[in-house]
């Protein structure tokens, strides 16, 4: 079919009303999931929700199955095991990175190459005063992540 009888097509099909048999022979693409889908939207559009049921029906084991994948707890998959609560000895060390408690690994070892970058005695280096500031801090920014990543290995945090 030319790309003019296939434009003429679909014009016709918009200002016509050519009945389902003559509609589905102009609107066939060659791939039947675009068929498909172009049905379901018809459906819809004229108030039949039938097709629309079904499919749903169908794809409720892959929604459940992929639920038990991601929810952590639940029973299957690599999501099977709990996310761990950090112990309340460790609020300070979170607040100190500037993330909230029992926030994720990456987010914490982000805030951690940040504040390192903020505070590093290198960066102080012209002022002794400030220098020995940076010097502190740098020292409690590295113990509080050093034992936020032993309690994540499953370590001694003291």
């Amino acid at each position: 079919m030319s790309i003019w009888s296939r434009l003429e097509s679909v014009i016709n099909s918009y200002f016509n009303d050519f009945g389902e048999q003559t509609s589905r022979r102009f609107r066939s693409s060659g791939d039947p999931d675009v068929d498909e889908a172009y049905d379901e939207l018809n459906d819809f559009l004229n108030g039949d929700d039938s097709r629309r049921e079904k499919k749903k029906s169908d794809n409720e084991d892959f929604y459940t199955w992929r639920d038990a994948q991601e929810t952590p707890g639940k029973s299957g998959g690599s999501g099977s095991t709990k996310a761990k609560t950090p112990p309340e000895e460790l609020r300070a060390d979170f607040e100190l990175l500037g993330v909230p408690f029992g926030a994720d690994e990456e987010t914490c070892k982000a805030s951690y190459k940040k504040l390192l970058k903020i505070h590093h005695p290198d960066r102080h280096a012209g002022h002794e005063g400030n220098y020995r500031k940076a010097t502190e801090k740098t020292a409690r920014i590295n113990a509080a992540f050093d034992r936020i990543e032993k309690w994540r290995a499953g370590g001694n945090i003291s």
